[in-house]
């Protein structure tokens, strides 16, 4: 996945030390309740969209950014599904961070599924019931999206 900007000219200057970040993350439902999915270019694995919050950027509009480009689908945002922060991550360049992540249900108002040919291998509609194998963090926020509570799942 491409580095965003600001974020290599943060890491210039505090090397590959702990960086916590913002992560925003789609959970996308058309109208027949099929969850939106793309296989991700840096580790072919499915997932939900999603990326990092970037400076001045409010976490609603950057989710329907992520979303737009990683798929193609317009998404509109329905409510926080989830707030949940994450054990620190190092890469394999070294990098650390600590993400904390805001999970949005969000759904589709317009759009082909597209593969963009940059951060998304496939992109595809799946039942909730017959998803590819992924993660538990990625079917966690599918569930919590999909859960009918007003306020969203976090962990006190």
């Amino acid at each position: 996945m491409p580095v965003p900007e600001f974020l290599r000219e943060l890491r210039g200057h505090v090397g590959h030390d702990l960086l916590p970040l913002v992560g925003v993350t789609g959970v996308v439902f058309d109208d027949a309740g099929r969850v939106l999915l793309h296989r991700r270019s840096d580790d072919g694995r499915w997932a939900t969209p999603g990326g990092i919050l970037e400076p001045g950027e409010q976490p609603a509009v950057a989710v329907v950014r992520e979303v737009l480009e990683e798929t193609g689908v317009e998404a509109e945002v329905e409510r926080l599904a989830s707030i949940l922060g994450h054990d620190p991550h190092t890469y394999p360049n070294g990098d650390r961070v600590q993400m904390l992540d805001l999970a949005f249900r969000c759904r589709a108002v317009g759009g082909t599924p597209t593969v963009d040919g940059d951060e998304s291998l496939d992109v595809a509609w799946f039942e909730r019931d017959a998803l590819p194998p992924m993660s538990v963090r990625i079917t966690d926020r599918i569930d919590h999206a999909a859960a009918d509570r007003p306020e969203p799942f976090y962990v006190v």
